[in-house]
């Protein structure tokens, strides 16, 4: 189901309707910029568009945006569009480091042709009972989600512009466990942090401690003068 968060940031990049949801190469396309850029937003897992996005990467430039909830209050109703049973701000809050949980299974990111564009957002949540076809697990159905405001917009294109935006400072070697103390994120997360790097060439494995690997930064070699 579509929700009004995904057609509201088609409409934050791209304000002429006829511009939205437009076929190229037999893909169905959120929103085509002035420039051609093609624009895919997804407020679910990237996983589902990684194939997507790595056949249009051979002929187009893609903007993969990614609506993180940095903010995000929940309001009940007591039916789909009836009265309001209560409204709150929920304590979680997805900031930056949540999208190693998603570049873990996306690993066309970096590509010269995309750019990934993470909005931290406020949203709005609509929650109503669930209905026969919601999980039995679950309490209730969401049935929107709403865009407040975005918060702040980062722009990404390689894996220092991601470290850049982490403002992260460690040791010139270090472990999981330094980047799980310096960034705050968890372990397990830390974890797939490290690993994405070192995927993307960022990390480079240099030893152990004990039973847990050690990394640095990977860096450019010098030039060597020509004799």
């Amino acid at each position: 189901m579509a929700m009004a968060l995904h057609t509201q940031l088609k409409a934050h990049y791209v304000v002429a309707e006829d511009r939205h949801e437009v076929v190229v190469d037999r893909y169905r396309i959120d929103a085509i910029d002035k420039r051609g850029r093609l624009i895919e937003i997804q407020c679910a897992s990237l996983s589902a568009i990684c194939a997507k996005v790595t056949s249009l990467l051979t002929t187009h430039q893609v903007i993969v945006v990614k609506p993180l909830a940095a903010r995000k209050k929940i309001t009940r109703l007591h039916r789909p569009g009836g009265d309001v049973i209560s409204s709150r701000y929920s304590p979680a809050r997805q900031s930056l480091v949540y999208l190693f949980k998603e570049l873990v299974h996306f690993g066309v990111f970096p590509h010269p042709r995309l750019r990934l564009d993470v909005l931290l957002t406020e949203q709005e949540e609509i929650r109503v009972p669930p209905t026969a076809r919601s999980s039995w697990r679950k309490k209730y159905a969401v049935a929107e989600r709403v865009l407040v405001e975005v918060q702040q917009h980062l722009q990404l294109k390689t894996a220092a512009d991601l470290w850049r935006a982490l403002d992260i400072r460690l040791p010139d070697e270090f472990t999981t466990a330094d980047l799980e103390a310096e960034s705050g994120m968890p372990r397990w997360l830390a974890q797939k942090a490290a690993w994405c790097f070192r995927r993307m060439e960022f990390f480079d494995v240099c030893g152990k401690q004990g039973n847990a690997i050690t990394y640095r930064l990977k860096t450019k070699p010098r030039r060597t003068k020509a004799a």
